[in-house]
């Protein structure tokens, strides 16, 4: 079952790199979770140059952004390498993270275990603050929308 607004956000450990480990728990800063289905595809590469090229705007937001795909942790680092990503770009290989958030399609143009397009916000105290998860992968997120939800969820200090 996918998380709500309200339910309390899994913390995990992804890597970033081959043997680069990211923590990602409840801090006193907001986090923006976005998962993508996979590294390089258009539209996968769009949303988080889109990301990228309003970077100022999310960082105003002093939240912690996190890109999660399945591809292997060698890919997610050459994605974040390659299109100079300001933000994690994470490897949940063994699907373990988008299972605990209910974010893996069944089947996606035959391949099995691969995230939905999905944005999440967790608050501070670790309660999800916004979430939206597409079944139609050409549809980016509102991130107008998400970095609004970011703004509510606020930082404590």
């Amino acid at each position: 079952m996918t998380i709500r607004v309200g339910d309390r956000a899994p913390a995990f450990s992804l890597p970033e790199a081959p043997g680069r480990e990211v923590r990602v728990e409840p801090s006193r800063r907001p986090a923006v979770l976005l998962f993508f289905p996979l590294a390089f595809s258009s539209v996968c590469t769009r949303e988080l140059c889109a990301v990228r090229d309003e970077w100022e705007a999310w960082k105003e937001l002093d939240a912690d952004v996190y890109a999660i795909s399945v591809d292997s942790p060698f890919t997610a680092a050459k994605m974040r390498a390659d299109h100079d990503l300001p933000f994690p770009v994470l490897s949940d290989f063994n699907r373990e993270v988008a299972d605990m958030v209910g974010v893996l399609y069944d089947e996606w143009y035959g391949l099995r275990g691969v995230a939905k397009r999905s944005a999440f916000v967790v608050e501070p105290g670790g309660r999800v603050a916004y979430a939206w998860v597409t079944e139609d992968a050409d549809v980016e997120p509102d991130y107008a929308a998400v970095r609004a939800a970011v703004a509510g969820a606020g930082a404590t200090r």
